[in-house]
């Protein structure tokens, strides 16, 4: 048992950080991990017949080993594994014996790849064609390379993100990169496609793809053509890789939320773009606020924060509470009525942004109604009728003049065949002659 024995005390002298047990001989001097692989390789079967799997892998294959391997101990690595490829083929399926060996090809896998592509001090931050590539340091999470579409095995290899566009790529990919940043096109060209799936045609293409100029064709010779919803035009599989996404032509004309396939740079672009307020409806389609109760009620509801906006800003509580920054994550919700993003139309259908709207819209009128005596005077008394509690704009049975903003019962400015007291009262002071003698 020549080979138990030496094969014992080379492990002794390299000790498994994995084992806890206590080592307390010494390798022999003039043993080395060479003479003890090549031991190994000419005696393996005789190994796996007289006793369970080992493969001699009690030793650390994951910790870096002093002084820097040679061509050859790749070899004899090389030369194991194929040993090993050879025995999971020769040993009963499904069995233990196997799924072990199974297991520890995949170690010494591993290894070569470490060994073939040692980890090199890679910049943190890396700028190329307008991206800002960051280095990443998670070495679990399973990820796939934009550019080769390979899998990026974090434990073992060095990848990239751009802190813009979210582009993830291999550090072996960075100078094949040809895509530019897509957030510089969310910087210059801030607008949606609103054609419905555009389409040209292959031939127009050149029966090329659209971004890699790759050959293309519908029989999927040389390369599949993979139509994207959102620009009509035709991809590759590197380009596209049937990813789905909500296309805003299909929710302003048709109010479709289903996703659709979109190339990948189209999905990066409309992640980008989903929170910008970009879409104006009544313009695009205004027909929409007749078959959408839901979108009638949020304009509704978007008008009356836009009236109590002034109130807020000449509202020394209302600064302090900082009630406005309730709407922090839609800002142009008190900038204007008209604008919408594409995340508004989706929280719109799924009813979401009904009742989170609702809610604050609550809050703001019972500050000004209720909390603040300051926001209570600035109220108004229907000059028709002179009766009534305090009104305000923002109330649903009242009616505001376009002229002077002065608020009325609605039942009484309809029913007043009269022009607005306070627009005839402003119209008879401008008519008033000056006194110029008080100022003699």
């Amino acid at each position: 048992m020549e080979y138990d024995e030496r094969l014992a005390r080379f492990r002794q002298g390299h000790a498994n950080p994995f084992d806890r047990s206590e080592v307390t001989d010494a390798p022999r001097n003039g043993e080395c991990a060479c003479e003890v692989m090549s031991l190994f390789s000419n005696s393996i079967q005789f190994y796996f017949s007289e006793r369970p799997m080992d493969l001699g892998l009690a030793e650390d294959h994951f910790s870096r080993p002093v002084g820097s391997f040679v061509a050859s101990d790749i070899e004899q690595l090389k030369q194991t594994i194929e040993e090993c490829k050879r025995l999971i083929l020769e040993l009963p399926e499904h069995s233990e014996r196997q799924k072990d060996t199974v297991v520890k090809l995949i170690h010494l896998r591993l290894k070569l790849q470490e060994l073939k592509d040692p980890e090199e001090d890679e910049p943190n931050l890396r700028v190329l064609l307008e991206h800002r590539f960051s280095k990443e340091k998670s070495k679990s999470v399973k990820q796939t390379c934009d550019k080769c579409s390979a899998i990026i095995w974090g434990l073992i290899q060095t990848w990239y993100t751009c802190t813009g566009c979210y582009y993830r790529c291999h550090s072996k990919c960075m100078n094949l990169i040809t895509k530019p940043c897509v957030r510089s096109k969310v910087s210059h060209q801030s607008e949606y496609e609103l054609n419905i799936c555009p389409e040209i045609g292959l031939d127009r293409q050149d029966y090329r793809c659209a971004e890699c100029r790759s050959p293309i064709s519908l029989r999927g010779v040389p390369s599949e053509a993979r139509q994207c919803d959102y620009t009509g035009q035709y991809y590759c599989g590197s380009c596209h890789w049937n990813d789905a996404a909500i296309v805003p032509a299909r929710v302003i004309h048709n109010w479709e939320f289903e996703p659709r396939k979109v190339c990948r740079s189209s999905l990066r672009y409309l992640a980008l773009m989903i929170s910008r307020p970009v879409l104006k409806l009544k313009e695009v389609n205004p027909l929409l606020f007749n078959f959408v109760e839901e979108l009638v009620e949020i304009r509704k509801l978007r008008q009356d924060i836009l009236l109590m906006k002034p109130y807020f800003l000449t509202c020394k509580e209302a600064m302090e509470a900082r009630l406005l920054l309730q709407l922090q994550d839609r800002q142009h919700f008190v900038e204007n009525d008209d604008m919408y993003s594409l995340q508004d139309l989706i929280d719109i259908s799924t009813g979401r942004l009904s009742c989170s709207l609702t809610e604050i819209h609550t809050v703001f009128a019972k500050h000004i109604k209720l909390d603040c005596e300051r926001c209570q005077a600035k109220g108004f008394v229907c000059e028709l009728c002179k009766e009534g509690d305090i009104l305000f704009p923002f109330d649903s049975h009242t009616s505001v003049c376009q002229e002077c903003s002065a608020v009325f019962h609605r039942d009484c400015y309809y029913d007043n065949s009269t022009t607005c007291p306070r627009c005839a009262r402003l119209t008879e002071r401008k008519h008033e002659p000056t006194n110029d003698s008080e100022w003699e």
